[in-house]
């Protein structure tokens, strides 16, 4: 692998925000900030297809770019449930084959976006993969969701009403109430790890803007949370240490110090590795 492989360069950014929550910028000292989707073009990865996926900002570190986003909503029972891209089949060189893949908030949603890392391999991120889609807990990060979840039960809504207030002594507090999750990973071999967030600054930014309001529901939005360096598991609000990096009240990587901004979405241009036959 090349240095330009490992570490690539960012190239024509394009910034704009929308759905501005408060004065204070997301890495500053108050407890409000602002939402913010940006347009970024990124070169990434190595392996199988172009993809174009919308992931959370990387902010710094060496990882080539930001971690997927896993659209949600909350289903009628209040259960929180990642939604995984319609199946269909298409025609490709003269085969047809399964992909994951549909038309959400004026973008393509499709579950290229988390093959990486040798995830590609995992069955379930086949597009025909069974599952309920709903976050599980799992235990271990945070004690609020120690004392309420005992391991693969269901997040609900209703044990996030403290989201506007709730800290633990990482950063500032009334950032974001998170839970440390698994995703269709009920009956798979291996875990797709992922961490929910529900927050003020998500519900607010999703009223003004298409992508948002059609990934996030009532301030709920979620990542895979894989590192895209080294494949390793980054802590939102979890170790003082990542203070250090600016990152206390957003995702820190401490295996290489690559930090991450869940406030914010990037649209990132990578190289997606493909699913094994």
């Amino acid at each position: 692998m090349s240095m330009s492989d490992k570490y690539p360069t960012e190239s024509g950014r394009r910034r704009f925000v929308k759905g501005v929550v408060g004065g204070a910028t997301l890495a500053g000292v108050g407890a409000m900030g602002s939402a913010t989707v940006n347009t970024l073009t990124t070169a990434g990865g190595v392996g199988g297809g172009q993809t174009v996926a919308m992931t959370i900002e990387h902010t710094g570190g060496p990882a080539p770019r930001g971690l997927p986003q896993i659209p949600v909503r909350v289903d009628d029972d209040g259960f929180i449930e990642g939604i995984w891209p319609e199946v269909q089949t298409i025609e490709d060189e003269g085969f047809e084959i399964e992909v994951a893949r549909e038309e959400r908030g004026g973008r393509t949603y499709a579950g290229e976006w988390f093959q990486y890392c040798g995830i590609e391999s995992q069955e379930n991120v086949r597009p025909n993969f069974e599952s309920d889609n709903i976050f599980r807990a799992n235990p271990g990060t945070y004690d609020w969701q120690d004392e309420t979840y005992d391991a693969g039960d269901r997040i609900h809504i209703d044990d996030f009403d403290d989201y506007d207030t709730w800290g633990n002594n990482v950063g500032n507090d009334g950032v974001g109430k998170p839970a440390s999750t698994t995703w269709r990973s009920e009956d798979a071999d291996a875990s797709l790890n992922a961490v929910v967030i529900r927050s003020e600054r998500i519900e607010e930014a999703a009223q003004d803007d298409e992508w948002l309001a059609a990934s996030t529901d009532q301030g709920f939005m979620a990542y895979l949370n894989v590192c895209t360096h080294f494949c390793c598991i980054p802590g939102y609000k979890e170790l003082e240490e990542s203070a250090r990096y600016n990152a206390e009240d957003g995702a820190y990587c401490v295996c290489h110090q690559s930090t991450y901004d869940p406030f914010t979405l990037e649209e990132a241009l990578f190289i997606a590795r493909p699913r094994p036959e």
